[in-house]
């Protein structure tokens, strides 16, 4: 793979071209200390991977990415001191999001992500695309459950504490300062607004189609045009919901590829 490190500190660059030299399948193409740079850097070399900071001083990395032709994004893997960006990153389909210091053995791990990543990306159609991208999510919680917010949510139903496995659950919709959790047949009840279930499971694949609906992305089957760029998202149990033409970007950046 050919990479390129962006990140306006030079230690910071050194771990991980040290890192990516052990690794010995990686070709770092060029090391960038700003935003401006990264751009230009990317859109010269079109890279299979890059490692990018999030906070630098000028264009942040979510400006760097903002700024890219969708056809020369590359796969990206966030470094920063700062975990509260995490939500976004993973909205806008970062391959993984690393914390400083850089933990070796969670360096290889991601590493082997963007590897599969790289390789998945030679076929273009959508549905291997989606799936590609699920089974690269299952298999980060599976070796790091660190990783996931939430894997299971305590409710309150009729006096007793139900305890709901968030994979289990189908989609959420919102109803004023509640949100119902629905999987399958069942239903239950939930004290939280839509914004906050939204920031609990989104690194557990669900994803916000419309102002009042989440979805968990393993649960979906097709996604159906309607007019004026809208779509029916289908989910394995037949289930139809409605995603917004405002939301779209939430869905595309997970597919990795233009609805």
């Amino acid at each position: 793979m050919r990479a390129i490190i962006v990140d306006d500190e030079h230690l910071a660059r050194r771990g991980i071209r040290t890192l990516l030299k052990r690794a010995g399948d990686v070709d770092i193409v060029s090391e960038c200390g700003s935003g401006e740079e990264a751009i230009r850097a990317i859109n010269a070399v079109e890279p299979e991977l890059v490692y990018l900071d999030i906070e630098m001083p000028g264009k942040t990395g979510f400006d760097v990415i903002g700024a890219l032709p969708e056809a020369k994004c590359p796969h990206v893997i966030f470094v920063t001191a700062f975990d509260r960006f995490a939500i976004r990153a993973f909205e806008i389909h970062a391959l993984d999001y690393l914390l400083k210091p850089v933990n070796e053995a969670r360096f290889n791990e991601s590493l082997a992500r963007a590897r599969a990543a790289v390789a998945g990306a030679r076929d273009d159609t959508m549905i291997r695309r989606f799936w590609q991208m699920t089974n690269e999510w299952r298999a980060s919680q599976a070796q790091n459950p660190a990783v996931t917010l939430a894997d299971r949510i305590p409710v309150k139903s009729q006096g007793r504490v139900i305890i709901v496995n968030v994979a289990e659950i189908d989609w959420v919709q919102a109803g004023g300062d509640y949100v119902s959790l629905h999987a399958g047949v069942r239903s239950w009840l939930l004290r939280e607004t839509i914004a906050a279930a939204e920031a609990r499971l989104a690194l557990s694949g669900f994803v916000r189609i419309h102002r009042s609906t989440l979805v968990n992305i393993y649960r979906v089957r097709e996604l159906l045009p309607l007019s004026k760029g809208e779509f029916t998202v289908v989910l394995l149990d037949g289930t139809e919901l409605k995603l917004s033409r405002n939301y779209r970007f939430a869905l595309e950046r997970l597919l990795g590829k233009s609805l």
